[in-house]
């Protein structure tokens, strides 16, 4: 399967919103303070097209959006810490080097708009997501950092970029 990466565009909205509800059902997370209510998943378009925020979508030949990930500045933190944000991939595009590759991507535009870390919230039961976190330089944290509102989030990470 041929999938690329691209910039979010207002027609992927409702796709990505339901490709990542439907990851944080498969992980068991709960609705509540985490990404599933957030009223940014709606309109992810919109919202990654504040300053020093990007957003890219995996999409499928096919034209179906797959997942995808983006990094905006922290809310409510350091403005030189930036934030690895609602990266969900569906069970498709999983296992093909592709969040490594988004990583790469998000940390290349974080540099560019001169941040000098990256912080990254996850779920306890996450671990795959964990483990290529890991593989890419994030360590682990005693405790949040600014208040991005998922407050059942129990896993945060950070890298220096």
């Amino acid at each position: 399967m041929n999938i690329q990466i691209r910039h979010i565009e207002k027609k992927d909205n409702e796709q990505l919103a339901k490709v990542v509800r439907e990851v944080l059902i498969e992980y068991n997370v709960p609705k509540t303070g985490t990404a599933y209510e957030d009223p940014e998943l709606d309109m992810m378009f919109e919202t990654y097209l504040n300053p020093k925020s990007i957003y890219y979508v995996l999409e499928s030949e096919e034209g179906n959006i797959l997942g995808g990930g983006g990094v905006a500045p922290l809310q409510n933190g350091d403005p030189a810490i930036c934030e690895l944000q609602k990266m969900y991939f569906s069970p498709l595009a999983r296992g093909k080097g592709l969040g490594s590759k988004m990583i790469d991507i998000c940390l290349d535009f974080a540099k560019q708009n001169q941040f000098s870390q990256c912080y990254i919230e996850t779920m306890e039961n996450m671990k795959e997501a964990q483990r290529l976190y890991e593989k890419k330089g994030f360590s682990y944290l005693d405790k949040s950092m600014g208040n991005t509102g998922h407050c059942s989030c129990n896993v945060w990470l950070l890298k220096d970029i």
